[in-house]
Protein backbone atom coordinates (compact mmCIF):
# COMPACT_ATOMS: atom_id res chain seq x y z
CA UNK A 1 0.00 0.00 0.00
CA UNK A 2 1.20 3.52 -0.71
CA UNK A 3 2.10 5.83 2.17
CA UNK A 4 -0.88 6.76 4.36
CA UNK A 5 -2.42 10.19 3.93
CA UNK A 6 -3.82 11.45 7.23
CA UNK A 7 -5.85 14.58 7.99
CA UNK A 8 -4.01 16.17 10.92
CA UNK A 9 -6.61 18.24 12.78
CA UNK A 10 -4.50 20.54 14.93
CA UNK A 11 -6.46 22.07 17.82
CA UNK A 12 -3.38 23.30 19.70
CA UNK A 13 -3.70 27.02 18.89
CA UNK A 14 -0.47 27.18 16.88
CA UNK A 15 1.77 25.44 19.42
CA UNK A 16 4.93 24.37 17.56
CA UNK A 17 5.58 21.46 19.93
CA UNK A 18 2.38 19.77 18.75
CA UNK A 19 3.32 19.92 15.08
CA UNK A 20 6.85 18.66 15.75
CA UNK A 21 5.76 15.80 18.00
CA UNK A 22 3.08 14.37 15.75
CA UNK A 23 5.19 14.65 12.61
CA UNK A 24 7.95 12.75 14.39
CA UNK A 25 5.72 9.97 15.70
CA UNK A 26 3.31 9.30 12.84
CA UNK A 27 4.67 7.35 9.87
CA UNK A 28 2.36 8.96 7.32
CA UNK A 29 1.91 12.02 5.15
CA UNK A 30 0.13 14.49 7.42
CA UNK A 31 -2.07 17.11 5.77
CA UNK A 32 -2.38 19.74 8.48
CA UNK A 33 -5.48 21.78 9.24
CA UNK A 34 -5.57 24.47 11.94
CA UNK A 35 -8.92 23.67 13.49
CA UNK A 36 -8.81 26.70 15.78
CA UNK A 37 -8.81 28.92 12.68
CA UNK A 38 -11.75 26.96 11.25
CA UNK A 39 -9.43 25.49 8.63
CA UNK A 40 -10.92 22.07 7.91
CA UNK A 41 -10.82 19.64 5.00
CA UNK A 42 -13.35 20.18 2.22
CA UNK A 43 -13.63 16.43 1.58
CA UNK A 44 -13.01 13.06 3.20
CA UNK A 45 -10.35 11.77 0.83
CA UNK A 46 -7.95 10.63 3.57
CA UNK A 47 -6.96 7.25 4.94
CA UNK A 48 -7.55 8.46 8.52
CA UNK A 49 -7.68 11.52 10.74
CA UNK A 50 -5.84 12.43 13.93
CA UNK A 51 -7.10 15.09 16.38
CA UNK A 52 -4.64 16.73 18.76
CA UNK A 53 -4.83 18.11 22.25
CA UNK A 54 -5.95 21.66 22.98
CA UNK A 55 -6.15 24.18 25.80
CA UNK A 56 -9.90 24.35 25.11
CA UNK A 57 -12.72 22.20 26.46
CA UNK A 58 -15.12 20.51 24.06
CA UNK A 59 -18.09 22.17 25.79
CA UNK A 60 -16.75 25.73 25.49
CA UNK A 61 -18.67 28.24 23.44
CA UNK A 62 -16.00 28.95 20.82
CA UNK A 63 -16.81 29.44 17.14
CA UNK A 64 -14.26 26.91 15.83
CA UNK A 65 -15.52 23.96 17.88
CA UNK A 66 -18.93 23.25 16.24
CA UNK A 67 -17.47 23.09 12.68
CA UNK A 68 -14.77 20.71 13.90
CA UNK A 69 -17.35 18.48 15.57
CA UNK A 70 -19.48 18.54 12.44
CA UNK A 71 -16.62 17.54 10.13
CA UNK A 72 -15.49 14.78 12.48
CA UNK A 73 -19.01 13.40 12.76
CA UNK A 74 -19.43 13.36 9.00
CA UNK A 75 -16.00 11.74 8.54
CA UNK A 76 -16.87 8.99 11.01
CA UNK A 77 -20.04 8.33 9.02
CA UNK A 78 -17.89 7.68 5.94
CA UNK A 79 -15.98 4.98 7.85
CA UNK A 80 -12.78 7.00 8.23
CA UNK A 81 -10.58 5.69 11.06
CA UNK A 82 -9.86 8.27 13.76
CA UNK A 83 -7.37 8.72 16.58
CA UNK A 84 -7.89 11.44 19.18
CA UNK A 85 -5.34 12.51 21.78
CA UNK A 86 -6.45 14.29 25.01
CA UNK A 87 -8.82 16.99 23.67
CA UNK A 88 -9.18 14.85 20.55
CA UNK A 89 -10.16 11.89 22.72
CA UNK A 90 -12.79 14.00 24.46
CA UNK A 91 -14.08 15.48 21.20
CA UNK A 92 -14.53 12.05 19.64
CA UNK A 93 -16.41 10.89 22.73
CA UNK A 94 -18.64 13.97 22.58
CA UNK A 95 -19.37 13.59 18.86
CA UNK A 96 -20.27 9.93 19.35
CA UNK A 97 -22.72 10.71 22.17
CA UNK A 98 -20.56 10.40 25.28
CA UNK A 99 -20.32 12.88 28.14
CA UNK A 100 -17.26 15.07 28.81
CA UNK A 101 -17.07 16.88 32.15
CA UNK A 102 -14.75 18.97 34.29
CA UNK A 103 -13.06 16.63 36.80
CA UNK A 104 -12.78 19.35 39.43
CA UNK A 105 -9.06 18.60 39.70
CA UNK A 106 -5.98 18.37 37.51
CA UNK A 107 -4.02 15.31 36.48
CA UNK A 108 -0.55 16.19 35.27
CA UNK A 109 2.82 14.51 35.08
CA UNK A 110 4.15 11.04 34.32
CA UNK A 111 1.50 8.68 35.63
CA UNK A 112 0.60 5.00 35.49
CA UNK A 113 -2.18 3.94 33.11
CA UNK A 114 -3.55 0.43 32.63
CA UNK A 115 -4.95 -0.89 29.38
CA UNK A 116 -7.47 -3.69 28.94
CA UNK A 117 -5.04 -6.12 27.33
CA UNK A 118 -7.22 -6.87 24.31
CA UNK A 119 -7.01 -3.73 22.16
CA UNK A 120 -5.07 -3.55 18.92
CA UNK A 121 -4.05 0.00 19.89
CA UNK A 122 -1.91 -1.27 22.79
CA UNK A 123 -0.21 -4.24 21.18
CA UNK A 124 3.33 -4.52 22.56
CA UNK A 125 2.60 -2.19 25.50
CA UNK A 126 2.73 -3.54 29.07
CA UNK A 127 -0.68 -3.72 30.75
CA UNK A 128 0.48 -1.08 33.26
CA UNK A 129 2.51 1.60 31.55
CA UNK A 130 3.85 5.12 32.08
CA UNK A 131 2.48 8.10 30.17
CA UNK A 132 2.50 11.88 30.46
CA UNK A 133 -0.90 13.30 31.34
CA UNK A 134 -2.26 16.84 31.49
CA UNK A 135 -6.02 17.38 31.71
CA UNK A 136 -8.82 18.64 33.92
CA UNK A 137 -11.68 17.28 31.78
CA UNK A 138 -12.60 13.63 31.45
CA UNK A 139 -14.78 11.34 29.40
CA UNK A 140 -17.21 10.72 32.25
CA UNK A 141 -19.55 8.54 30.17
CA UNK A 142 -18.44 6.61 27.12
CA UNK A 143 -20.42 6.88 23.88
CA UNK A 144 -23.11 4.22 23.41
CA UNK A 145 -21.48 1.05 22.11
CA UNK A 146 -17.93 2.18 22.92
CA UNK A 147 -15.57 -0.04 24.88
CA UNK A 148 -13.09 1.23 27.50
CA UNK A 149 -9.53 0.21 26.65
CA UNK A 150 -7.45 2.15 29.22
CA UNK A 151 -7.90 3.89 32.56
CA UNK A 152 -6.25 4.98 35.77
CA UNK A 153 -7.37 6.30 39.16
CA UNK A 154 -8.32 9.67 37.64
CA UNK A 155 -10.40 8.78 34.59
CA UNK A 156 -10.92 6.82 31.43
CA UNK A 157 -7.72 6.97 29.37
CA UNK A 158 -8.82 5.19 26.24
CA UNK A 159 -11.86 3.97 24.32
CA UNK A 160 -12.72 2.41 21.01
CA UNK A 161 -15.89 2.44 18.96
CA UNK A 162 -15.52 0.71 15.61
CA UNK A 163 -12.66 2.40 13.76
CA UNK A 164 -12.53 5.31 16.23
CA UNK A 165 -9.92 5.36 19.01
CA UNK A 166 -9.25 7.93 21.71
CA UNK A 167 -6.56 8.18 24.38
CA UNK A 168 -6.50 10.74 27.17
CA UNK A 169 -2.73 10.68 27.80
CA UNK A 170 -0.07 12.19 25.52
CA UNK A 171 2.07 9.50 23.84
CA UNK A 172 3.57 12.12 21.50
CA UNK A 173 5.19 14.27 24.20
CA UNK A 174 8.93 14.67 24.58
CA UNK A 175 10.48 16.15 27.74
CA UNK A 176 10.71 19.60 26.17
CA UNK A 177 6.96 19.64 25.58
CA UNK A 178 6.16 18.19 29.00
CA UNK A 179 8.20 20.88 30.73
CA UNK A 180 6.73 23.72 28.66
CA UNK A 181 3.16 22.56 29.30
CA UNK A 182 3.79 22.11 33.02
CA UNK A 183 5.30 25.56 33.43
CA UNK A 184 2.22 27.01 31.75
CA UNK A 185 -0.13 25.62 34.43
CA UNK A 186 -1.18 27.30 37.67
CA UNK A 187 -0.24 24.43 39.96
CA UNK A 188 1.19 26.06 43.05
CA UNK A 189 4.90 25.99 43.83
CA UNK A 190 5.05 22.62 45.59
CA UNK A 191 3.12 20.70 42.96
CA UNK A 192 4.91 22.48 40.11
CA UNK A 193 8.26 21.42 41.56
CA UNK A 194 7.05 17.85 42.03
CA UNK A 195 5.87 17.52 38.43
CA UNK A 196 8.99 19.17 37.00
CA UNK A 197 11.23 16.88 39.05
CA UNK A 198 9.41 13.93 37.47
CA UNK A 199 10.18 15.13 33.95
CA UNK A 200 13.44 13.28 33.61
CA UNK A 201 15.11 10.85 31.24
CA UNK A 202 14.09 7.80 33.28
CA UNK A 203 10.38 8.59 33.18
CA UNK A 204 10.54 9.69 29.55
CA UNK A 205 12.25 6.43 28.59
CA UNK A 206 9.49 4.49 30.35
CA UNK A 207 6.80 6.57 28.61
CA UNK A 208 8.29 5.89 25.16
CA UNK A 209 6.71 2.42 25.30
CA UNK A 210 3.29 4.06 24.88
CA UNK A 211 4.38 5.63 21.58
CA UNK A 212 3.52 2.23 20.09
CA UNK A 213 -0.09 3.44 19.85
CA UNK A 214 0.90 5.49 16.79
CA UNK A 215 2.45 2.56 14.94
CA UNK A 216 -0.44 0.32 15.99
CA UNK A 217 -2.97 2.86 14.74
CA UNK A 218 -1.30 3.34 11.36
CA UNK A 219 -0.94 -0.42 10.94
CA UNK A 220 -4.63 -0.80 11.77
CA UNK A 221 -5.50 1.85 9.17
CA UNK A 222 -3.45 0.04 6.53
CA UNK A 223 -5.33 -3.15 7.32
CA UNK A 224 -8.83 -1.71 7.17
CA UNK A 225 -8.08 0.45 4.13
CA UNK A 226 -6.44 -2.40 2.20
CA UNK A 227 -7.65 -5.68 3.72
CA UNK A 228 -6.37 -7.72 0.76
CA UNK A 229 -2.81 -6.89 1.80
CA UNK A 230 -3.27 -8.28 5.31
Amino acid sequence: MSRLRIAFLNAAHGDENTRRNFRRELDADLVEFDATERHLPEHFDFDAAVITGSRASVYWDESWIPPLKSWVGDAIETGMPMLGICYGHQLLADVLGGDVRDMGEYEIGYRTVEHSGDSVLFEGVDRRFTAFTTHSDEVAELPPGAEPIAENDYSNHGFRKGDVFGVQFHPEYDTRTAEAVTRGKDLGEARLTEVLDGINEENYAAACEAKAVFENFTEYVRTVRNPAAD
